[in-house]
């Protein structure tokens, strides 16, 4: 014990654990005029995520083997950074003291001398060996993916506010394909509410020409499917459709697109 005291003792300086870095440079010893209040630090020296995360910064620094450790020297500069965090008052995790305590049982085991012959006995720093592997692991993947691209913080969407569009829709010439293509949907629609009374209604094509300037009175435009009406079946959207053609023929009405293949729309000559 007192071996390894020495040994730790005379360790360069470089070598302690500095309390802060100004600039980069690292500071050993507090300024005497420096007045720090009680609880006001809560950062200090490097970032550690855990208990295992010290052991292994301890273990690197000094170049020792992860499969051999000297748990005693380990445990010792543990220990020493546990209680510089408790003498600035630092808030200190339960997992750190945990850790001491297992570092402090593995110590003790290892003095205790074994019986003459016993050569089954586990090494008692197996499992804390096991412990850093897999974390060293685990942290080196951590670090590999940290280095991809991530979404929000290395690729961003490229989100555009554009302004309204308040351009007035330009109007797709209306062919008589387009208008035989509505007519041939809507006869589909009309043929599934057909019904079995057959009787006999006058159609006017005249009457219907009336009838379709009547409902565009208003100059609005109008959609060519509700000029349409598939209860009327087949005849009445015949004769319709017809009425809708008279009325193209005579220049009328006009007829507007406001897109390929998009629905017609009607309204009065001015």
């Amino acid at each position: 014990m007192s071996s390894v005291e020495g040994t730790i003792a005379d360790e360069p300086a470089q070598q302690e654990l500095p309390l802060a870095r100004v600039h980069g440079a690292p500071l050993l010893r507090l300024p005497e005029d420096l007045y720090i209040p009680p609880d006001a630090l809560e950062v200090f020296l490097e970032t550690f995520e855990g208990p295992l995360d010290l052991l292994l910064w301890l273990i690197r620094r000094q170049n020792l083997d992860i499969l051999d450790i000297p748990v005693a020297q380990v445990a010792e500069q543990y220990m020493a950074y546990v209680e510089l965090m408790r003498e600035l008052r630092l808030e200190l995790a339960a997992d750190y003291l945990v850790m001491a305590a297992v570092l402090t049982e593995i110590k003790s085991r290892m003095l205790l001398p074994r019986p003459e012959g016993d050569t089954e006995e586990d090494d008692p720093r197996a499992a804390l060996v096991r412990r850093l592997q897999d974390y060293a692991r685990f942290r080196h993947a951590s670090e590999v993916l940290a280095l991809r691209p991530q979404f929000g913080r290395d690729v961003l969407p490229l989100a555009v506010a554009l302004p309204p569009d308040e351009r007035p829709s330009a109007q797709v010439a209306v062919s008589l394909d387009e208008l035989l293509a509505a007519m041939t949907d809507v006869l589909a629609r009309s043929a599934l509410s057909a019904h079995h009374h057959v009787h006999r209604e006058p159609l006017s094509v005249r009457e219907r020409m009336s009838l379709i300037l009547e409902r565009l009175g208003t100059g609005e435009f109008t959609a060519l499917a509700t000029l349409l009406d598939a209860a009327e079946g087949r005849p009445g959207v015949v004769v319709s459709f017809i009425a809708i053609l008279e009325l193209t023929r005579e220049h009328l009405i006009d007829l507007a697109q406001n897109e390929a293949y998009g629905p017609i729309y009607l309204r009065r000559a001015a």
